[in-house]
């Protein structure tokens, strides 16, 4: 077994893991990353999800090295690819045009950039990257993790890795899991937390959100595009979600609420699972695969929604069609959960994700109702060359929700929902800023969606150290939020940020012979930590239209979306 150390191990090299690299490196420590996919990224690239941002990322970013990263992604366009004068010359370029966001790009691009950023410290030797490593074991010494033992997928061998301290910026909170850090998994009680949302009587481990099993498609007349039909299409094609839902699942129809309204008023019964005052969908949305004809009107069918390359950005003839991104409501799964299993369970549901999303393909291919009146669109094709899997889906399923650590600060939906407080919760601990509804999909318990307005809010210290463990911090989805919270703080800005905090933690606890929670319990090392954050790594700790007049909306105008324009 091969032994390796280092001043910090982070383990996931994703949307928490990545910065948390830079961000340790930058202020001296050796970092050893670790990442068990090909890709670097997690969900921007192996798990193909395009960012979704919130409305202000433009002006208000998070910290300087986010910045960077969509910086660099738009330059990785100009550079490379070529575009049309007009939109080389857009400060705020979006490559794909998609809906989502104003920065949709090809799931490669992003781990082609994130190694550009990682270049100088690797070939300084102060990050080393252990691709294609799974976490299969930790050694603790009673409070403290000593050691996390990996196995490399390529050789087969196992690697021990020492480190002053460790950050789990694993999706499924794996870390957690080797080194019996205290932690949740699923929905926690109303009884616990005292969320208006959360559960009636008791929690509910199996209660998680629904994976999504992400596919790349183009438009190609041309080509036989028609996938084998799978094995379990129609059991797919006759499911009827066992929550409100206006039909079966393969449909335009859905019963996503999203970002609109309310629609179970005040006495009305709520489905299995839900708290009081649960915002649930009972009406209908429609939202097609194609609003129209093939069209660069703005519209918010599947076809533009995540689109990551717009043809017409290009030469002519560079591009034969857009490629989009599909990842919606009706290719996800929710019938068996990851965690809480046992692993020929969760091997099951990995699966049936898989057949799933191929079944959707195939319908979309074969039987989804056309803009032109017609059935099925055989035009459409799967681009399984972008991810370079032999399913020809993402390289990894897509995880909303994994362990989150016990900690010493929770963070629920009181701290910042709108219907419970006319602002945001301020932290003394504050480590940096994020902005998201409430938001969870449904569920393995058959919950039905959640969608909460909520205040731009702040990442507690607090939630990124364990009660008991001494130099583990959480680096993303395993911070400690419950269930509910966890619907604001996943996406991908947030993550960003918690991970700029949690490296940078680590790096002044390493230098200072520190345990993070003396950080916050000591005002002057807290004060100092914090200067770090906004001097180095120009992360804001309030949002600034709170330090104005300390009021919730609106926030800096940040330029128009091009979707507004």
């Amino acid at each position: 077994m091969r032994e390796l150390v280092a001043d910090v191990l982070i383990v996931g090299a994703g949307m928490g893991g990545f910065p948390a690299a830079l961000a340790a490196a930058t202020l001296g420590s050796s970092v050893i990353l670790s990442e068990e996919a090909d890709w670097l990224g997690g969900e921007v690239s192996n798990q193909g999800v395009p960012f979704d941002d919130h409305q202000y990322v433009e002006t208000v970013p998070g910290s300087a090295s986010y910045a960077n990263f969509r910086q660099r992604l738009r330059d990785y366009y100009r550079r490379n690819y070529p575009m049309t004068a007009a939109s080389r010359d857009d400060p705020h370029l979006n490559p794909g045009m998609g809906f989502v966001s104003g920065l949709c790009v090809e799931p490669r691009v992003c781990h082609d950039v994130m190694t550009e950023m990682l270049s100088p410290h690797l070939a300084s030797g102060r990050i080393r990257l252990l691709m294609h490593h799974r976490v299969v074991g930790a050694l603790m010494d009673r409070d403290t993790v000593k050691s996390v033992r990996f196995k490399d997928a390529e050789s087969g061998t196992e690697v021990l890795v020492a480190a002053k301290v460790v950050l789990d910026a694993t999706d499924l909170g794996e870390v957690l899991e080797a080194a019996k850090v205290e932690h949740v998994i699923g929905a926690e009680s109303q009884d616990d937390t005292g969320e208006k949302h959360a559960l009636p009587g008791p929690p509910n481990p199996l209660d998680q959100q629904a994976i999504t099993w992400v596919f790349a498609i183009d438009w190609s007349p041309k080509t036989e595009n028609v996938i084998e039909r799978p094995g379990t299409y129609d059991r797919w094609r006759n499911y009827r979600p066992k929550f409100p839902w206006p039909g079966p699942l393969f449909d335009y129809r859905d019963g996503f609420i999203g970002h609109l309204q309310p629609l179970i008023s005040a006495g009305e019964p709520r489905p299995q699972g839900l708290g009081t005052g649960a915002q649930v969908s009972t009406t209908e949305r429609y939202r097609p695969f194609l609003a129209g004809a093939m069209s660069d009107a703005v519209v918010t069918d599947w076809w533009h929604y995540r689109r990551c390359v717009y043809s017409e950005h290009f030469a002519h003839g560079a591009f034969s069609s857009d490629v989009t991104l599909m990842n919606t409501v009706q290719h996800s799964y929710w019938e068996l959960p990851l965690l809480g299993v046992d692993d020929a369970t969760r091997e099951r549901a990995l699966r049936e994700a898989q057949e799933l999303s191929l079944s959707f393909l195939y319908w979309l291919q074969t039987e989804a109702p056309r803009h032109d009146k017609g059935q099925g669109y055989p035009e459409v094709r799967l681009r399984d060359d972008v991810f370079g899997t032999q399913h020809g889906l993402a390289k990894q399923v897509y995880i909303r929700e994994g362990r989150r650590i016990l900690p010493v600060f929770r963070i629920t939906e009181s701290h910042f929902s709108a219907e419970d407080r006319p602002e945001t919760e301020h932290y003394a601990d504050s480590v940096g800023i994020g902005s998201y509804r409430i938001e969870l999909h449904p569920s393995t318990a058959a919950r039905a969606y959640i969608s909460l307005a909520a205040h731009p809010f702040e990442i507690a210290l607090g939630a990124l150290l364990p009660v008991r463990v001494n130099n583990l911090i959480a680096a993303g989805k395993t911070m400690g939020t419950t269930h509910i919270a966890n619907g604001a703080y996943r996406l991908h800005p947030t993550e960003w940020s918690v991970g700029v905090a949690a490296g940078a933690l680590a790096a002044f606890c390493e230098k200072k012979k520190l345990q993070p929670k003396q950080v916050r319990e000591v005002a002057k090392l807290l004060e100092e930590f914090q200067s770090i954050l906004r001097r180095n790594f120009k992360v804001p700790l309030r949002w600034p239209v709170y330090e104005a007049r300390r009021g919730p909306l609106p926030h800096p105008t940040p330029p128009t979306p091009w979707w507004k324009a």
